[in-house]
């Protein structure tokens, strides 16, 4: 009969009910569970391990370039970043509200690295998140332009909840660039979060994108429902020792 219901569990894929199985019937034997709480564990165990694939499956399609968390991340060794702030944020609330997230700041303070912390505590907490590099995301969208695919790419990343674009700073664009940006802006506006991490401070995104009237509604819109955190401290990519 084992064999039996291990090929039954097999053929239906309840994974997690054959591995916590064995362990379930001891159990159950042991402390004369009720039927009831017999299958409630098993469908727990299945659930359990369901909902832990589908978390790895949406970190693995985020495409996170490094495995940092906010957890590990160094605030003691960077006084421009509130914890206290930072930790209010991981609540996640600004993604329901649709909000967004802008670090400004030098190289090496850690705007990446809080970026990507707060996208993979949206995916363990079952958001939909990815991950770009600003030039991979404008190139990305100028090359749709060739077969005319812009608006189904657009739709895509107007699905997940959060998208954060790293590295905003002086990048090579062209006008066609310029204008998929502003209008995949535009589609998540007030629709879904998004985080971008830059060195430049507000005036200066208008030297990067030569579009004094699309600038101005894009930071209309962007500073509307928008966190901006300046990070005014040392780089973290400086050894210890020359920091004291």
């Amino acid at each position: 009969m084992r064999k039996k219901i291990t090929k039954l569990l097999l053929d239906l894929r309840l994974a997690g009910v054959h591995r916590a199985l064995d362990e379930e019937l001891i159990r159950s034997q042991r402390e004369g569970l009720s039927a009831e709480e017999f299958l409630y564990r098993l469908l727990s165990a299945e659930h359990a391990h369901r909902q832990q694939r589908s978390m790895a499956y949406r970190i693995k399609q985020a495409k996170i370039p490094f495995d940092w968390t906010l957890k590990s991340f160094p605030f003691d060794r960077q006084p421009g970043v509130s914890k206290a702030r930072i930790s209010s944020l991981a609540g996640l609330s600004f993604i329901e509200r649709a909000e967004n997230i802008v670090f400004i700041g030098e190289p090496g303070t850690g705007k990446t690295g809080l970026a990507i912390g707060l996208l993979r505590e949206a995916l363990i907490n079952g958001y939909r998140g990815r991950f770009y590099n600003a030039q991979d995301l404008l190139d990305e969208l100028y090359a749709s332009l060739a077969d005319r695919s812009t608006p189904k790419l657009i739709r895509r990343l107007c699905n997940y909840s959060l998208i954060v674009i790293d590295e905003l700073g002086y990048l090579t664009l062209n006008p066609e660039q310029v204008n998929a940006f502003f209008k995949l802006m535009g589609e998540r506006y007030g629709k879904a979060a998004t985080i971008i991490t830059t060195n430049l401070m507000y005036p200066e995104w208008y030297d990067l994108f030569k579009r004094k009237d699309l600038v101005d509604a894009l930071l209309d819109r962007l500073k509307h429902r928008c966190t901006t955190i300046k990070i005014d401290g040392p780089s973290l990519r400086t050894p210890m020792d020359d920091q004291q």
